[in-house]
């Protein structure tokens, strides 16, 4: 049996494996096109990058849109009674949690504010349609960062980021 490391090129993180490459990445759900085999893939320096105004600008606002959301899912986690609610939102949280610390690494910041508190509902559809027009407002932030980045690093942050959320979309729309 072949035991494979998987490292994503989006978050950093390593995946072992004794199958074929998951389809996403099981830390950020970045897409399997960003996973690529440890012993083929040198990450030094994939997390100094310059950036320009724009960029900083983007990738500050862009943590902050991570922060709230991962904040937002786990307060609906812990709130709403449905299972499928509970294992939606803490997973929604802890990805959104790994997209908040790639803009820390992208950024250089020794920490993350993980501060105010946000509100959420006991009620599963709120709670869906809050979900939604997060995940809205995300991709289309972050489809307008992807054109605007100087930077290649950034842009395929963002970029990957914009499929990831899509997914989180479909999550809200299956279940409204």
């Amino acid at each position: 049996m072949a035991v494979t490391v998987w490292v994503c090129k989006i978050c950093g993180e390593a995946y072992i494996s004794t199958t074929d490459k998951p389809a996403r990445c099981p830390f950020c759900g970045a897409y399997d096109k960003y996973l690529m085999d440890s012993r083929e893939y040198d990450d030094t320096g994939d997390w100094d990058v310059e950036l320009n105004e724009t960029d900083k600008a983007n990738a500050e606002k862009a943590l902050g849109v991570e922060v709230s959301n991962a904040l937002f899912y786990k307060c609906a986690e812990k709130k709403v009674g449905e299972i499928d609610g509970k294992k939606l939102f803490k997973i929604l949280a802890k990805v959104e949690s790994e997209h908040a610390s790639v803009w820390k690494k992208i950024l250089k910041l020794d920490k993350i504010k993980w501060e105010p508190a946000e509100i959420c509902d006991e009620d599963y559809k709120a709670d869906l349609e809050d979900s939604h027009a997060r995940e809205e407002r995300a991709i289309k932030f972050y489809g307008e960062a992807a054109a605007a980045a100087k930077n290649p690093r950034v842009k395929e942050i963002f970029q990957a980021f914009v499929e990831v959320e899509t997914d989180h979309l479909h999550l809200s729309e299956e279940r409204l």
